[in-house]
């Protein structure tokens, strides 16, 4: 893959192992300038692992990554100077105010204490944060707080801003105004590559998504593309008795000629259909079949759906594998960290 200058992330045959765990498993990305691109997967799935060898903050096992045109080991500075980075926890001192951690970020940035204060002052009328901003951000709310940390990543404007699950533990309302602040950073000329396992989150901000499964991208396009190509719809069941399900599963096989998709819920299944009277085929043979249901409904294909096509289990699922994978990372990761610094004294 060739270096492109237009292009704000360019990976190739990405790898980053520690020990026997494979975190980022050879990822090939090329994405653009002046979009929001993000990375879909579950916990566990590589994403973080991803962005903290992007951020320069990890060094790839193997293959190359370049960002804004340089690559993230020989030119680990020039790529810090143009990106920044807002992880999955706040980075602002809780003891000082909203107001005094922005102009203290922009002192640290080469503002003088004037133009520090000014544009702190700015950030909070940008962001809406003038009945808050001269709190201790200790008793600010978990959305007020993820606005305060944005902010404070765009004291100087980077031309490519990386948001590791930025609404996690959001509330709807939280959520709309973090979102809200994408689009407008966007609209402003920053790139933002964006980790993120809502659906819902990915599918209203994105124009490009990149699925990761167990540090592999195993797809990439449009949202509006992706949910095209397992079909126009899906049919959501609910069974009365979960204990049919597996029959149910057998059903609708057998009727549709494709495998329903289980969900975390025992009670509920999916299975993508082209139109409504094949919906209506699979409902009346399982009535045939003595299978009750509570509900059902169609709906247009989702990403939840994509997701589950392509893997074979929701975004979410159980959580016990990604959460044992996500473990074996961090722990691993911390050990070779401790060796990194061990080495370096």
């Amino acid at each position: 893959m060739g270096s492109n200058s237009t292009l704000a992330v360019e990976t190739s045959g990405l790898v980053r192992t520690f020990g026997e765990t494979r975190a980022v498993n050879g990822v090939d990305l090329a994405v653009p300038t002046g979009i929001v691109h993000s990375l879909l997967g579950p916990n566990g799935a590589g994403k973080t692992t991803l962005l903290r060898i992007l951020t320069t903050l990890l060094r790839p096992t193997e293959g190359t990554a370049r960002v804004l045109g340089h690559d993230v080991v020989r030119e680990a500075d020039a790529v810090r100077s143009r990106v920044s980075v807002t992880g999955q926890s706040t980075s602002i001192d809780e003891d000082l105010t909203g107001r005094e951690n922005l102009a203290m970020v922009g002192r640290l940035l080469g503002h003088r204490g004037a133009a520090a204060r000014q544009r702190a002052d700015d950030l909070v009328d940008a962001f809406e944060l003038s009945e808050v901003a001269d709190r201790p951000v200790k008793t600010c709310s978990g959305g007020e707080r993820r606005r305060i940390d944005i902010a404070a990543s765009i004291i100087v404007t980077p031309d490519l801003l990386f948001l590791d699950e930025p609404t996690t533990g959001l509330d709807p309302r939280a959520r709309n105004q973090v979102w809200d602040i994408i689009r407008t950073l966007v609209a402003g000329g920053t790139t933002v590559l964006l980790t993120t396992q809502y659906l819902d989150e990915a599918d209203r901000l994105s124009d490009r998504v990149a699925v990761l499964d167990h540090g592999k991208v195993i797809a990439e396009d449009a949202p509006g593309r992706l949910k095209s190509q397992i079909g126009t719809g899906a049919l959501k069941l609910r069974l009365q008795d979960p204990g049919q399900r597996a029959q149910a599963e057998q059903m609708l096989s057998r009727t549709l000629a494709v495998e329903p998709g289980a969900d975390s819920d025992p009670h509920r299944l999916s299975v993508r259909v082209t139109d409504a009277q094949q919906a209506a085929r699979a409902v009346t043979a399982l009535a045939d079949a003595g299978i009750a249901l509570d509900d059902f409904s169609m709906a247009q294909s989702s990403l939840d759906d994509v997701f589950l096509a392509l893997t074979g289990h929701p975004v979410t699922g159980d959580g016990q594998a990604e959460k044992a994978e996500a473990e074996a990372v961090d722990g691993a990761e911390a050990d070779a960290e401790a060796g990194d610094k061990q080495t370096a004294k």
